[in-house]
C-alpha cells in the first residue's frame, strides 16, 4: 500500500463513530497503517445524523486530541481529518444553508448512501453539491450490491462528475463475493479515482495483509488513474 502514499478513508478518531473506541485503539491502528507504508492519513468520521451527530467542530477537536497522542508517542505520520457524509436530509439541510462541509482536499467531499436500498434523492443532493463547487467522492461504490443488476447507475454517477473510491478490503472478499465482483467490474471500467482502507478496527487491519491484495492492487493501478498521492 506504500505506493498510494495517503490513506483517505478511515475511522481513527476515538469515540466519534463505529471506529476506534479509545486512544489506545487509535494508536494501534495508526501504527498498523504506518507499517503498511502509509505516510499520510486523512481520517473520515461518519456524519450520519440518526446515529453520529458529528460536525466539523467535533471532528477537528477530536483530530487535535489524536495528533497530540501521536506526537507523544513520537510517531512520524501526517494526520488530517475530513468526514464521510451520509446523503440524507441533514446533508440536504447543510447544503440549503450553505454550511461549509469538511473536505478531503480542496473541495473533495467523501459521501455515501444506503447499502440496503437506493434513494431517489441521491442525484439531486450530488447535483446541489456540484452547484456549490464541491467534488463528490463516492465511498465504496462496490458495496452497493443492489446495483449489480442496474450498473448503468454507476455510469450516471460518473457522468455527473462523481469520483469513486475503492475500499481495499473489497479486493479480498472481506465484504462478500458480490462486492468483490462489483469492485473488479468498476476496475475494468477504469472508474476508480481513489483507494482507501475504510479502517475501523484491528480485525480489518489484519486483513489488509491478505496476499490477494497484491494482484488486486496491480489491476487497480493498471486500469485506473489513482490520485491518492495528490491529496
Amino acid at each position: 500500500m506504500s505506493i498510494l502514499g495517503a490513506d483517505m478513508h478511515s475511522h481513527l478518531i476515538p469515540g466519534l463513530d463505529d471506529g476506534a473506541k479509545d486512544i489506545v485503539a487509535s494508536l494501534d491502528l495508526i501504527k498498523g497503517l504506518m507499517d503498511l507504508g502509509y505516510k499520510k492519513l486523512i481520517t473520515t468520521p461518519h456524519i450520519l445524523w440518526d446515529m453520529y451527530k458529528n460536525t466539523p467542530e467535533t471532528i477537528l477537536s477530536g483530530l487535535e486530541r489524536l495528533r497530540n497522542a501521536v506526537q507523544l508517542e513520537k510517531m512520524a505520520i501526517e494526520i488530517h481529518a475530513a468526514a464521510e457524509y451520509f446523503l440524507d436530509d441533514h446533508v440536504n439541510e447543510l447544503l440549503n444553508k450553505k454550511e461549509p462541509l469538511l473536505p478531503l482536499s480542496g473541495k473533495m467531499i467523501l459521501v455515501e448512501f444506503s447499502m440496503a436500498f437506493p434513494s431517489l434523492s441521491i442525484k439531486n443532493i450530488l447535483f446541489d453539491m456540484a452547484m456549490q463547487g464541491y467534488q463528490p467522492v463516492l465511498a465504496h461504490p462496490e458495496r452497493y450490491v443492489y446495483l449489480e443488476n442496474t450498473k448503468s447507475f454507476y455510469d450516471e454517477l460518473k457522468g455527473i462528475g462523481c469520483l469513486f473510491q475503492l475500499n481495499l478490503l473489497s479486493l479480498t472478499g472481506y465484504y462478500g463475493r458480490s462486492t468483490t465482483e462489483l469492485a473488479n467490474y468498476l476496475i475494468k471500467k477504469g472508474y476508480y479515482d481513489l483507494a482507501g482502507t475504510d479502517l475501523h478496527n484491528i480485525q480489518q487491519l489484519q486483513r489488509l495483509h491478505d496476499s490477494s491484495l497484491t494482484n488486486g492492487m496491480k489491476k487497480l493501478l493498471d486500469s485506473c488513474s489513482i490520485i491518492n498521492s495528490q491529496l
